[in-house]
């Protein structure tokens, strides 16, 4: 088996409501998402996708994404696509670094995988773990009373855990969403505060030591350094995201103590094979865990849930669907779908969902082997 063609679409994916956070400084509005699909010449199709969270989130943008496809397609083409961790190897050395580019790849590889072992990803990736994955609620910062409401339309679609979007330059701001936002919890309910690098590390001390929040703080400061010398000044467990972009940086805070959890997104690491080794690490260290992706339809919040789901539930807070923030859906009613706060996997061979390619368009881009 060969891998024939590698066909490439670009969707823009409008937010349901502008999507503020890191203490309100940054702004999305609309996500500029890239589809792959891998053909083989044996007629078995994988599927990925890839989705940054807008420009100024993470070092990753839509348009690189496309541009290093275009260079890595030539790796692939031609070869077995059953080969994942060698076919991983060669994309790193035509191209070092840039991961979110090759996650798309990577998923569609492990796509095909899963449909000519013919099981669902989530066996390959270690077995469930369970029937369902938790899911928590995106909460966009805004005024304590605002964040409340928006907590509270949360709850009613059945979240009982919430992810909050704190930060920013005034501490009593800060502390006031934090107070007003645990005085409203409810007593089965879990609270995250994403600060997402907004804080200073003197704010980030100043807040965290002047709340009684119970849940986490999850990436306080901008860099790994700065959180591993914040986490020796407060007692709330810190979890770290953004500055996580591979795995050299997951041992670098173990290593640091710099941490109790992180979020494991395939999308950020490179695709699931380097996902799936950062979550068996986090596992083996005692960490605990958001499995989920950067962004994206169903297609991406699909496998990164297959991934959540074989990670064992004591090591799993929880996951998120970016599908809850966008107004188009390229496969409804198929895929990780919330069901009152939990999400099943879909039990099909693969990944278990594709686009529509009516709703895909033309594709951007089609890169195959040359006639012979």
């Amino acid at each position: 088996m060969k891998i024939s063609r590698i066909s490439v679409w670009r969707k823009t994916l409008p937010l349901r409501k502008p999507y503020w956070f890191s203490g309100g400084r940054l702004k999305v509005d609309s996500l500029d998402s890239t589809f792959v699909r891998i053909d083989t010449d044996e007629g078995v199709q994988g599927w990925g996708e890839g989705c940054p969270w807008g420009h100024s989130y993470i070092p990753a943008f839509g348009g690189g994404m496309r541009a290093a496809i275009e260079l890595l397609a030539g790796t692939l083409i031609g070869e077995d696509p059953r080969d994942i961790g060698r076919l991983n190897r060669a994309m790193d050395s035509c191209l070092p670094g840039h991961p979110y580019a090759k996650a798309p790849l990577d998923i569609a590889l492990w796509d095909i995988a899963g449909q000519l072992a013919k099981v669902p990803l989530f066996q390959l990736l270690g077995g469930a773990e369970g029937d369902s994955v938790p899911v928590n609620s995106s909460i966009s910062t805004g005024s304590p009373e605002e964040m409340i409401a928006l907590i509270e339309a949360a709850r009613a679609q059945g979240y009982r855990t919430h992810s909050a979007k704190v930060g920013g330059e005034d501490p009593d701001l800060d502390i006031a969403r934090i107070e007003a936002i645990e005085a409203a919890r409810a007593p089965e309910e879990f609270i995250t505060y994403d600060v997402n690098r907004a804080w200073t590390p003197d704010l980030a001390v100043t807040v965290m030591n002047s709340v009684s929040a119970r849940g986490w703080f999850e990436q306080p400061c901008e860099t790994l350094d700065q959180c591993t010398r914040l986490r020796r000044h407060v007692t709330q467990p810190i979890m770290l995201d953004e500055c996580l972009q591979d795995f050299q940086d997951h041992l670098t805070a173990w290593r640091e103590d710099a941490c109790e959890g992180v979020k494991v997104k395939p999308n950020r690491l490179g695709g699931l094979t380097k996902a799936r080794q950062a979550r068996d690490f986090g596992v083996a260290v005692g960490w605990r865990m958001h499995v989920e992706d950067v962004g994206g339809t169903v297609v991406a919040d699909t496998a990164a849930l297959h991934l959540a789901l074989s990670t064992p539930a004591e090591h799993c807070l929880a996951s998120w669907l970016c599908q809850a923030h966008l107004i188009d859906d390229p496969a409804p009613g198929k895929g990780a779908r919330n069901r009152a706060g939990l999400v099943a996997l879909p039990e099909e061979p693969g990944l278990g969902v594709a686009p529509d390619e009516a709703w895909l368009g033309e594709p951007f881009a089609i890169h195959e082997s040359p006639a012979p």
